[in-house]
């Protein structure tokens, strides 16, 4: 059992710990992980969906920070992480992501041994993690509205 906290929020508790479990308790994310990759591989091999997933919003030239996310994770399954990037960033860590969560479950499967990894919340941790990713994602907008042509191209049609 880890050490309680202090009164400062911080104490020893570690912020994350890997450990080694004989089920899998993250089972819902290699389900998830199997749709997004999977998908992402079906755009690679396939091409993009034929029907626009934008919003009202994107076809005046507002973009939000998922912009370019489809695009990227085709390009990400493709291997051309250059174009990827161009689009969204956060793709290729989403793409990535799956493909290690995948990763992890295939060897449980094998082994019946999971890796565990757990993260020791404490309030503070959850208030600078909750202030440094709104300010990641407000940063990430502001990359992607800088984009607005190349986010749009092709994409604004109105049927």
């Amino acid at each position: 059992m880890p050490p309680a906290p202090t009164a400062s929020g911080a104490g020893r508790l570690p912020l994350i710990r890997f450990h080694i479990e004989g089920r899998d308790r993250h089972w819902w994310l290699t389900g998830g992980a199997m749709l997004a990759l999977g998908i992402a591989v079906a755009m690679a091999v396939l091409g993009l969906p034929p029907v626009d997933l934008h919003g009202p919003l994107h076809k005046v030239g507002i973009m939000d920070p998922f912009c370019g996310g489809t695009r990227a994770a085709r390009y990400t399954a493709q291997g051309d992480l250059a174009e990827a990037w161009r689009y969204n960033p956060l793709s290729i860590l989403v793409v990535y992501g799956a493909g290690l969560a995948i990763g992890r479950a295939a060897v449980g499967v094998v082994t019946q041994r999971w890796l565990t990894v757990t993260i020791g919340w404490t309030s503070r941790r959850r208030h600078w993690v909750i202030a440094v990713l709104a300010v990641l994602m407000v940063m990430l907008e502001i990359r992607q509205q800088l984009r607005a042509d190349l986010l749009m191209a092709g994409t604004n049609t109105w049927t």
